[in-house]
């Protein structure tokens, strides 16, 4: 199977209103930057995203919120972004917050084909509400479900033509796991090579989970909250 595509508008052709999305990366490294501009291009809608974050007001997913092609966000932290809370608070947006841990865990059980699993994270607060609660060894943990998607969307640092993927430190903290849960996995990379050139026990996430792959360009990589020492 060719895998290789020309770029980001063809890896996401057959996105179509109302799709399930999860988009990698963590706050705003090493995030799919060229297919969420595609996304944007291409004015899909009723979007459900699937991310650590929110991005921020002009870049990242902050894009697709500008353009209100988002229907619904299910994250972890959104706090850098002050369209996602305008339109949350006008009612305009649905919203999942889910604890960090747990949405890296429903994620990886999805990549896993486990369809659920029990944690302690959010007893006896709002997130316990509907959800089915069992006691082990004396201490309470709500049941989560796998969570999957139609399509997963990553970037990595390097991949070869049979989709192998090599990421690099903290853009594998969900990109690795959201390669596996998609029933569609698109990874756009900033260099693309033939195989055989990927150390074997470097790889990340194995070709197998890998549909479709581009070599991006143009990558910004921004710092999404400096830091500085006086």
């Amino acid at each position: 199977m060719n895998k290789v595509i020309a770029n980001a508008d063809e890896a996401i052709r057959d996105i179509a209103d109302g799709a399930t999305l999860m988009l990698g990366g963590f706050g705003l490294c090493g995030i799919p930057e060229n297919c969420i501009a595609a996304l944007v291009r291409k004015g899909v809608k009723d979007l459900t995203c699937i991310s650590n974050n929110a991005g921020v007001d002009d870049f990242g997913l902050g894009l697709l919120l500008k353009t209100r092609q988002i229907r619904k966000m299910m994250s972890s932290y959104v706090g850098e972004n002050a369209e996602f809370e305008r339109q949350l608070l006008a009612g305009e947006l649905e919203v999942d917050l889910i604890p960090q841990g747990t949405l890296a865990t429903r994620i990886q059980m999805a990549g896993m084909g486990i369809p659920a699993f029990f944690t302690p994270a959010g007893y006896g607060t709002e997130i316990a509400e509907g959800k089915e609660v069992r006691e082990f060894d004396g201490k309470h943990y709500l049941m989560e479900m796998a969570l999957p998607a139609d399509f997963a969307i990553v970037k990595a640092w390097k991949g070869d033509t049979m989709g192998n993927l090599v990421f690099q430190k903290t853009t594998r903290n969900f990109s690795t796991s959201m390669a596996k849960a998609g029933k569609i996995t698109i990874a756009e990379v900033e260099q693309l090579v033939q195989p055989g050139e990927l150390d074997p026990d470097q790889i990340h996430v194995p070709g197998i989970y890998v549909h479709r792959i581009f070599q991006g360009s143009n990558y910004e990589k921004r710092i999404e909250r400096k830091t500085v020492k006086i």
